[in-house]
């Protein structure tokens, strides 16, 4: 026994099953956010790996180079810091991706209406 048994199913569901009728504009409004939102998740896949490697190759030739990095930054430090400049141009691309495309629909509905 799970937990969507145990809780009564998912929301999905209930949604489905529910006495409220949801406007005809729903199903366009759900494609068009998962239209969006596709495009995001690409757009920041492409830029994580370009921060990936911009941050790798400056790293691993610091710690051959430097002292001080080859001295203090160990494997794990090394991994951290790539996957942290990867990781923030990833969410910082798709934020950026999802508001520009939101923010061309609506200017675009604005105008089909004026």
């Amino acid at each position: 026994m799970g937990i969507l048994s145990a809780t009564g199913g998912s929301s999905v569901e209930r949604a489905r099953n529910s006495v409220v009728i949801a406007s005809p504009n729903e199903e366009e409004k759900r494609l068009r956010a998962e239209k969006f939102s596709q495009e995001g998740i690409r757009a920041g896949f492409k830029a994580a790996a370009i921060g990936a490697v911009a941050s790798a190759v400056p790293t691993l030739i610091a710690v051959r180079k430097i002292p001080w990095a080859k001295a203090n930054l160990n494997y794990t430090a090394q991994a951290l810091i790539i996957s942290g400049a990867s990781i923030a141009s990833f969410f910082i691309t798709v934020d950026k991706t999802i508001l520009t495309s939101a923010r061309k629909h609506s200017q675009a509905e604005y105008e089909k209406r004026a």
